[in-house]
């Protein structure tokens, strides 16, 4: 079974109650005559089976601005954890300030002093930057990059602390009598492993960030969520409009699940419930395979 068809096997649920939300409401908007709002389900049909160039515009950088922000985020945490797990005093205060720091406030209010705050400082005077695959990529889009970033980093620093801390301390304590440096170590012992542990929550990051990218209309960065305000603001259809760009969200995240759930068995091979299962031989001959790899009946 492939990965499409197994994920949407295991999660009818939620694909089931999406087509029933969509039908009642394509119901309500054919049965509401009466009502003073005119439908225009055109705008969302063709928004969605027609997208214009500003909409794919507004897609592309989303999914831009989604995976540069996360891998700033993946560094910055690698970098904390490290910082906060450190025995230099110094690079623990450093570490625990910033998680500290941008753990504590909102997300907007960091978009917005990053934004008009470094403004100030002259780092953001330039109009323009450079073209990025056919679109103009602005001051508001490096600082919204930044700030999603600096903010990613932050919870990025727990996740990959925790993927340390699972790993038993001996490991380490081997890797160092064999002559390793610290760095060396981490490198080919310990974040190895720990990805098993911070692959899970790191994709659940990432299908987050991919939505919180509509907070930088705070800075008028054309994502999509910006695409579908403007396209709003000269034809006036609200629900249509917005209820498209609901189902261009759907349709990222989905994506992105199935690529989480395949990259999690890859990585949970021979761990867990995946080292417990039993073939299909086994299973068809009535057997079940222990942790030793021995047939029972």
């Amino acid at each position: 079974m492939t990965t499409a068809r197994r994920w949407f096997r295991t999660r009818p649920v939620p694909l089931v109650l999406a087509g029933c939300v969509i039908l009642a409401v394509s119901l309500t908007g054919c049965s509401g005559a009466s009502s003073s709002y005119q439908y225009h389900w055109d705008y969302f049909f063709k928004s969605l089976f027609e997208p214009d160039s500003l909409i794919l515009s507004g897609l592309w950088l989303t999914l831009s601005i989604s995976v540069v922000s996360q891998f700033i985020g993946v560094m910055l945490g690698v970098f904390g954890a490290v910082g906060r797990l450190s025995r230099f005093l110094p690079f623990r205060w450093v570490a625990n300030f910033y998680v500290w720091a941008f753990r504590g406030t909102p997300l907007l209010v960091q978009i917005t002093l990053i934004y008009f705050g470094l403004s100030v400082s002259g780092i953001y005077r330039w109009p323009r930057v450079y073209d990025l695959f056919s679109f103009q990529i602005d001051s508001a889009v490096v600082a919204g990059i930044v700030a999603l970033g600096l903010n990613e980093g932050a919870y990025m620093t727990e996740i990959v602390r925790a993927g340390i801390l699972s790993i038993d301390a001996g490991q380490l304590e081997a890797a160092r009598s064999l002559g390793m440096t610290y760095g060396l170590a981490m490198r080919r012992i310990i974040l190895p492993q720990a990805a098993r542990v911070i692959v899970p929550p790191l994709g659940n990051e990432f299908n987050n960030m991919l939505k919180t990218t509509s907070l930088l209309v705070i800075i008028s960065v054309p994502e999509l969520y910006v695409t579908f305000s403007r396209k709003n603001a000269l034809l006036f259809a609200p629900f249509e409009l917005f209820l498209a760009a609901a189902v261009w969200y759907l349709m990222m995240t989905s994506v992105w699940s199935i690529i989480q759930s395949f990259i999690e068995r890859r990585l949970g091979r021979g761990y867990g419930a995946q080292a417990e299962r039993p073939s299909l031989r086994a299973r068809m001959l009535g057997l079940s395979r222990s942790r030793d790899g021995q047939g029972r009946p």
